[in-house]
């Protein structure tokens, strides 16, 4: 059995043109496995194409024609891939669609990008898409995966199961023997594939349309700078609509070959990569961030020598890490201080986290804080910052070992080209580059203008070639009195403390900067718990005045590093969780800055104003659609003072 590694020569080749090699190459091999009911199912390369195969033709059976669209609502199974692989393999384009999207979301995308099919994973998918059945009629057919709750909609011929779909392709391909080989063999390496919904900070998300060789060229070149084996494990558990998890489980997947394992459910996730212990992670900064703090936790609620141990072993790690980081050898003493440390503290907190065989982490997405690099370095986890975009098939610049930094986010990646434009925006070129955007012509115009990729980031170059990146080149702001600043610099600063989940800094033509801030819940909770300050809610939390002179020193411990003229004057504790299904979060978890700033507008102005407390009606929406209102009191917390001011009550 000859295994194919990763090579440029790969780039011949369509995403299912290649399974079916590595089907017929290495057949044997593990390519998925699925957790259920507690029993990890592997399915190898050869089974992985049949099943596509099989779809493929119950598709064909259905009506389905090259060059149309098939959306996928569902969490990370492997009937995605198969649906995906199979509609790229007859000539379709497959859409994803993110399965935390409300019924008006999931209209618009439908819609927009016009899917003739979807598939939806389960009831609650299938629920989604009959309250807005009248609103997307180029849709024929939904097909579902999980057949439970689903006896209702048999008489339905808009609904068929994904089982039945297999059994109409195997009767197919009996009677037309080779049709989907045919099909297959017709695709080009430049064929659109799959439409990657960018986030949509700044109003509805595009469609990137991303080509075979866009995934097919990163899987090489990453792995060029990082080579997988085809024995790793790697497990996928971010949303495969999102650009990171398609670069993973599908561009690195197919042209790695290793093995891609799916929880049995999102939220056993972390729980199932302590069993499957992977060689590869790739997860945004929330992830990385929320790890630490339950460890965090988990220490401070130890006993005391247990905590001074951890303490001082860390300090050797964190020694250790600085060498690591830099590439550079370790003096011999601390070297036999790490493995002592290593030995008795870091590996077996590896072995609990299901990180003992990790090779490589990486994070990207939005930055991740100096201090939880440095942790994970210390306990000998080698996490690394990526950074791309949705345009540019997700990943574009990368750490490499040994020369890893806290304020950049690497170099290129081979067959990368990047220069900074007049204005200071990061352009790229690559064979990773998408073909534009869906049905937007004159957006596509700009984003390729000059056949470089326009990021739309403002950013340099080191010296010595790595990249940093400051902001959205939109986003850059100026005070009322001419300085000019990043708010998201400013923000990630902030979200570098373990208590501040999420910030908003608001200043552009104002006076002086302020922010909107969401405490982190169980940081902060376990901080309110550890001192017998009780509390009932997220709102009750947020507004105790303890609360409020706790996040007040964490901001001045950033104003610190700042320039007088951009420190934070005043700030608010939010008295909810900023989140998507209330529009003020993307599906990726980004901050919709327009739309924060229009929707809590009295508080903005009480930020600028003489104002001491200010009286809001806070909205709550619940999944079956009700609205609570509640009134309360939020406190203007003052930088400049000694004393904090008293928070509001509900």
């Amino acid at each position: 059995m000859s295994v194919i590694r990763p090579s440029y020569e790969l780039k011949r080749y369509t995403l299912p043109q290649l399974l079916k090699l590595r089907a017929e190459r290495e057949g044997d091999r593990v390519a998925l496995r699925e957790k259920d009911y507690g029993i990890w199912n592997e399915v190898t390369f050869r089974e992985y194409y049949e099943t596509v195969r099989d779809f493929a033709h119950g598709l064909v059976a259905l009506g389905f024609q090259e060059g149309e669209k098939f959306a996928i609502i569902a969490d990370n199974i492997p009937e995605w891939l198969y649906a995906e692989l199979a509609v790229q393999g007859l000539g379709g384009v497959s859409v994803g669609v993110y399965p935390s999207s409300v019924p008006p979301e999931i209209a618009y995308v439908l819609d927009y990008t016009d899917a003739a099919m979807v598939l939806a994973e389960d009831q609650e998918q299938v629920d989604k898409l009959r309250e807005i059945r009248d609103q997307i009629p180029k849709v024929r057919k939904v097909i579902y995966e999980d057949p439970r709750g689903m006896r209702g909609y048999r008489d339905d011929d808009w609904f068929i199961s994904f089982a039945e779909v297999l059994e109409l392709g195997r009767a197919h391909r009996e009677r037309h023997p080779g049709l989907f080989e045919e099909r297959l063999a017709q695709g080009k390496p430049d064929d659109i594939c799959h439409f990657s919904l960018t986030s949509g900070t700044t109003g509805k998300p595009k469609a990137a349309m991303l080509r075979h060789k866009n995934l097919i060229h990163m899987g090489v070149a990453l792995q060029e700078v990082d080579p997988m084996e085809p024995t790793d494990d790697y497990l996928s558990f971010l949303p495969l609509a999102w650009i990171g998890e398609q670069m993973m489980t599908v561009g690195m997947g197919l042209t790695g070959g290793f093995a891609v394992n799916f929880p049995e459910d999102v939220e056993t996730a972390m729980h199932d990569l302590k069993e499957i212990g992977p060689h590869v992670m790739f997860s945004p900064p929330r992830v990385w961030e929320g790890i630490q703090s339950q460890i965090w936790v988990k220490i401070s609620e130890s006993y005391r020598l247990n905590r001074w141990v951890y303490e001082r072993l860390l300090e050797i790690g964190y020694r250790a890490a600085e060498y690591r980081m830099r590439g550079k050898p370790m003096p011999f003493g601390l070297r036999l201080a790490y493995a002592f440390a290593h030995a008795v503290l870091f590996r077996p907190l590896k072995d609990q986290l299901g990180f003992l065989r990790l090779r490589r982490a990486y994070t990207g997405g939005a930055a991740l804080g100096p201090d939880v690099f440095r942790f994970y370095h210390a306990i000998g986890v080698n996490l690394k910052q990526i950074y791309g975009q949705t345009e540019i098939t997700g990943i574009a610049y990368v750490h490499r070992d040994g020369d890893v930094r806290y304020d950049t986010v690497g170099k290129p990646i081979p067959g990368t080209e990047v220069k900074i434009s007049e204005s200071g925006e990061i352009l790229s070129r690559s064979d990773a580059v998408c073909a534009g955007y869906y049905k937007r012509p004159d957006a596509t115009a700009e984003l390729l203008e000059g056949g470089w990729l326009h990021s739309g980031d403002a950013g340099y170059l080191t010296e010595d070639g790595h990249l940093v990146v400051i902001d959205r080149v939109s986003d850059v702001m100026h005070t009322a009195g001419g300085e000019m600043f990043s708010p998201q610099f400013i923000e990630n600063k902030l979200k570098f403390s373990p208590y501040i989940k999420e910030a908003v800094v608001f200043g552009n033509a104002r006076p002086y900067l302020t922010a909107f801030i969401n405490i982190d819940p169980q940081t902060v909770g376990k901080w309110a718990e550890d001192r017998g300050l009780a509390y009932t809610t997220y709102m009750d939390l947020s507004q105790k005045p303890e609360v409020a002179e706790l996040v007040r020193s964490e901001v001045i411990k950033v104003n610190e590093d700042l320039p007088e003229a951009l420190r934070l004057r005043r700030f608010v504790l939010l008295y909810k969780l900023l989140d998507a299904d209330d529009d003020e979060l993307t599906r990726t978890g980004k901050v919709r800055r327009k739309f924060v700033a229009e929707k809590y507008r009295p508080l903005v102005e009480a930020l600028y104003s003489e104002a001491q407390t200010v009286r809001v009606e806070a909205e709550f929406k619940y999944q079956d659609g009700s609205i609570q209102r509640v009134e309360t009191e939020v406190a203007i917390i003052h930088t400049d003072k000694e004393e904090a001011l008293v928070g509001g009550t509900a």
